[in-house]
């Protein structure tokens, strides 16, 4: 298994030459100066050393190890609590936090690089510091100021570290049904009652104290959705000076055992009368949770887009050193018994599908960033009301199509290496394993999918589908040149394609509300070619300008990546569209028992 690298070249070419990140920074009031290219530069170096050297090199061995569990103590594998010491003293768990409580107020666009970098290195690990992140958002945007001065410092510091906690034994997806209970107290705090299961870092021994949020209903509140709230139950009690006291009355009942991600502590947890305090308004607590949503959702499909770096870097590695068989036009080393297997179409093809989807996800990933960018510190109301629209349409299709995508980019990575691929030792089928969450938590897929078709398109009549496909159409008419004719073309006519299924299914919809999810998946996934053909596009008009600096071949190489993805990958959308155009009858002329 090749040691992991992070990938610094591309990631500057994507920041750098693709979307000029350092202009944008610049352009925006709300980051005040906070970050310039050589500062950012900087930060990417440090970050790919640390998780090539000290965070990469516990993948598999904590994978091997796992997250232990003996009588409600939970520990991490060895190993992991001196890196994320060294993680969190770099200031990497606050990168994007408020520097009015500690964080360094980073913007996005360099945030998921960070996160692809991790998550590259070593999935387990990168969890811990993901959903700290994930609470810091929630509790920066809805705490008080007492709560943000006592929590937010520490968790950015990565002294203390944060969960989320949502699902119940009996509710997932449907949050609205949930059984913990808060009653209030005369101090002002609530006593939080109930059981949440697949709790991520629930329980461990990286930090000193565990602060989670917690959805749950007062005994008056509304029934469903508009009756849940939002609460901080700590671990340990914080006094008045910031020192802890007594344990809380919140308890990990034991931990999942589970397909991969082995090194994540996944946690039962039992809440018994704890104490805990209220985020926000009474009965907003979804509204409060979802402030996070997008960030998480976005780095959750961001782990599809590390595992399929690291699968591609190995796989590159060992085709390039395994000699099998002859190429099909002759001995290419005819000194050796066989050739590479570099040199046979069909590992051409699965490498080349690795690497096309991989660099359009990372392009993709920096694009939506930008939008989170904009909405968070511009200031002018028109940019800043396109980029919502642009981040509530595009989260769904990031999270479910990175991970989609980054299975099936860890698939071909296995096959690569053939039946060295199912055995452990070679990395591999680790991946497999440790991407397949990423399809299934924080809102499966197919979730996904029907709040980007449902809510995000049929509900507003496709504004925001029209603010995206504005921007594409412009792009594509400031680059009529006989030269980006390869790309823009086929650009074109996927988005041509893309209006026309958008307007297909808005107006079924209003006949029959089964149209909507039964075209959602494959709709999501022709959305996604479509997209990643807007960034091919992008990253080939960026290529083309630096041609006559490119004594690496970098620059060459991505104008052949992206013509592979445009001839061999876009004409998917095809089938998928017909598949939309079919309608929702197939699906329904079963009966149930006929399953």
């Amino acid at each position: 298994m090749a040691d992991y690298k992070a990938p610094l070249r591309d990631i500057r070419f994507v920041l750098n030459d693709v979307f000029e990140a350092d202009k944008l920074w610049q352009s925006l009031p709300g980051l005040d100066g906070a970050i310039d290219a050589e500062t950012a530069d900087a930060m990417l170096e440090e970050a790919g050393k640390i998780t090539s050297q000290t965070i990469a090199p516990l993948n598999r061995s904590g994978d091997e190890e796992g997250a232990r569990w003996n009588d409600g103590v939970v520990t991490t594998p060895t190993g992991f609590k001196e890196a994320y010491n060294v993680y969190a003293e770099g200031g990497w768990v606050g990168l994007g936090g408020n520097p009015n409580y500690g964080g360094l107020g980073m913007p996005k666009t360099l945030g998921v690089q960070v996160e692809e970098m991790v998550y590259g290195a070593n999935n387990s690990f990168a969890l811990y510091a993901a959903l700290t992140a994930g609470c810091c958002l929630a509790l920066d945007a809805h705490g008080s100021e007492e709560l943000k001065n006592t929590y937010l410092p520490q968790l950015y510091s990565g002294t203390w570290a944060g969960t989320m906690c949502l699902t119940e034994p009996h509710a997932g997806t449907d949050l609205g049904i949930i059984r913990t209970r808060a009653v209030p107290q005369e101090d002002g705090s609530y006593a939080v009652t109930g059981t949440k299961i697949f709790i991520t870092g629930g329980e461990h021994d990286l930090t000193d104290n565990i602060i989670h949020l917690v959805l749950a209903k007062l005994p008056d509140a509304p029934a469903g959705p508009k009756g849940i709230s939002l609460f901080l139950v700590p671990k340990f009690m914080v006094h008045e000076d910031g020192s802890l006291g007594e344990r809380n009355a919140v308890a990990c009942g034991s931990i999942e055992h589970k397909m991969g991600i082995k090194g994540s502590a996944t946690c039962v947890m039992n809440f018994d009368g704890a104490k805990g305090y209220l985020i926000g308004e009474l009965n907003k607590g979804l509204n409060a949770m979802f402030t996070m949503m997008n960030y998480e959702r976005l780095s959750i499909g961001i782990q599809g887009i590390g595992c399929s770096e690291a699968s591609y870097q190995s796989a590159v590695d060992y085709a390039r050193d395994r000699v099998q068989s002859r190429a099909p036009t002759g001995a290419q080393q005819p000194e050796k018994a066989a050739d590479p297997i570099i040199v046979h179409p069909d590992v051409r093809r699965m490498l080349l599908t690795m690497k096309a989807m991989t660099e359009g996800s990372r392009a993709f990933s920096t694009y939506v960033a930008m939008q989170l960018d904009v909405s968070k510190f511009a200031e002018e109301p028109e940019a800043k009301k396109n980029a919502e629209d642009l981040v509530a349409l595009l989260t769904p299709v990031a999270k479910a199509f990175f991970t989609d995508v980054g299975l099936e980019s860890c698939v071909h990575g296995q096959q690569v290496f053939g039946g060295h691929g199912y055995v452990r030792e070679w990395g591999q089928e680790q991946l497999v394993r440790d991407v397949r969450i990423a399809q299934i938590y924080e809102g499966t897929n197919g979730i996904q999918a029907l709040d980007l078709m449902g809510r995000k398109t049929v509900a507003n009549g496709g504004a925001f589908f029209k603010v995206f496909a504005a921007e594409v159409r412009s792009f594509l008419e400031a680059n009529q040149a006989e030269d980006m004719s390869e790309f823009v073309q086929p650009l074109a006519a996927a988005l041509d394609n893309l209006e026309e299924l958008t307007a297909l299914v808005i107006d079924r919809s209003r006949n029959n509300p089964n149209e909507i999810g039964a075209a959602s998946v494959e709709y999501l996934h022709v959305f996604g070619y479509t997209a990643y053909a807007y960034m091919w596009a992008k990253m080939a008009r960026a290529a083309r300008a630096r041609l006559n600096d490119d004594a690496d071949g970098f620059h060459a190489a991505k104008l052949s990546t992206g013509r592979f993805f445009v001839k061999r990958l876009l004409p998917r959308i095809h089938s998928l569209s017909e598949s939309v155009r079919a309608g929702s009858e197939p699906l329904y002329e079963l009966d149930a028992a006929q399953f």
